[in-house]
């Protein structure tokens, strides 16, 4: 069990996945699949795109699962439900997912302060922040705090030791300032605790329970993977190679795996599927910070998304008074983003190799599709029919 006072807030949200659960288990599908692969189609037309791969779950079980485009444009190597992506972070809620599980072995706690427990993390001010924060982007320091040294090659411990030299925003749990060096530090964590590499345990803890045959943390996973999207820039343009930075935070975006994959690790989202501790899943989708920057974004193109907060590892919005869930992500090259309501056990993931948002539109034409919604041109694809 996951020993700290924020527990006292899942409760609520617990019984509500325990009561909707297994009705939406027994609801019929929603989702004209063979409409949103007639606009997935449609938007591959679009020069921007190269590759892309969708998968959509209803009630707890792959529904559909296809690839397309090129995973190297003018290559003719089409892409499938199997070719490998980066998950960018999206990869946050596997880190999430990875240390409470760790927090559930019994030796620390969410109250205790991640300092304590990473050595290298470093930050400014009296008031340490827990792992609540550290999980939730609540360190007090600016947003994306050294990203720009990680880009440039530097290792991610001696970046997170530097990070002492900043500023402080807001005191720890007050507001929520967006990190991907500070976040890694559940990886330095997890490796801490348990004496094993973190792509070791994520790959006992997350991936192989899950049959995720294709998911890795490293480089090296992806371009030893059978098929994989090589990376590509504004209108197909290809990058040369796929630079290693991220992967220096692998907490914080080191995943890869196929769309098929993608849709396995959202279906252990649902409490339904009992492939994930029910207490840990609420711990992770409970809201418990705002967040401002978020919304503002999506006021701007997908504003039907309200009440934007960050939860552990997860973002969470209100869609029409329906809560939903998801991450996106994004680095040089490659896009990914799920995005799920759990009571209706019901979701979509996507990953493209360029780096547009456009096919965002696909989610929430999902939604719409998912809550009975009038039809609308999310993808600004100027289309009627």
């Amino acid at each position: 069990m996951i020993k700290h006072p924020l527990v006292k807030r899942f409760f609520p949200l617990l019984l509500s996945l325990c009561l909707f659960a297994s009705v939406a288990a027994q609801e019929p599908p929603q989702i004209d699949t063979a409409e949103l692969d007639r606009r997935a189609a449609l938007l591959m037309n679009q020069l921007e795109m190269t590759g892309l791969a969708m998968a959509v779950v209803e009630n707890g079980k792959i529904s559909f699962a296809k690839g397309y485009g090129e995973e190297l444009r003018d290559s003719g190597q089409l892409v499938t439900a199997d070719t490998v992506f980066r998950w960018a972070s999206v990869s946050k809620g596997v880190a999430a997912n990875t240390l409470l599980s760790v927090v559930e072995d019994g030796q620390i706690s969410l109250a205790d302060t991640a300092e304590s427990l990473a050595p290298s993390l470093k930050l400014p001010g009296e008031t340490d922040p827990n792992l609540v924060h550290l999980l939730s982007h609540q360190t007090g320091i600016v947003r994306n705090a050294y990203d720009n040294r990680i880009e440039a090659g530097k290792p991610a411990k001696l970046t997170r030791t530097a990070l002492n030299d900043l500023g402080v925003l807001c005191q720890p749990g007050t507001c929520h300032t967006y990190q991907n060096v500070a976040y890694d530090a559940a990886a330095e964590i997890i490796e801490a605790q348990t004496g094993l590499p973190y792509k070791s345990i994520v790959q006992t803890r997350v991936f192989d329970p899950l049959g995720m045959d294709s998911a890795s943390v490293t480089l090296e996973g992806l371009t030893r993977s059978k098929r994989w999207a090589r990376p590509h820039g504004r209108f197909g343009k290809r990058i040369k190679s796929v630079k290693p930075t991220y992967y220096r935070v692998p907490a914080a975006a080191g995943v890869n795996s196929s769309v098929t994959d993608l849709a396995k690790w959202m279906s252990a989202q649902f409490p339904e599927q009992g492939q994930i501790p029910i207490d840990r899943l609420a711990a992770m989708q409970t809201p418990i910070i705002q967040t401002r920057g978020e919304q503002r974004f999506l006021n701007r193109r997908f504003g039907d998304l309200q009440n934007a907060h960050y939860g552990l590892g997860w973002r969470v919005y209100n869609y029409h008074g329906h809560k939903v869930v998801g991450h996106r992500g994004g680095v040089d090259g490659y896009r990914a983003l799920v995005m799920f309501d759990p009571e209706k056990q019901a979701g979509i993931a996507l990953m493209w190799n360029s780096p547009h948002s456009r096919p965002i539109g696909l989610q929430m034409e999902f939604l719409d599709q998912l809550y009975g919604l009038p039809k609308r041109d999310w993808l600004r694809l100027k289309e009627s029919s």
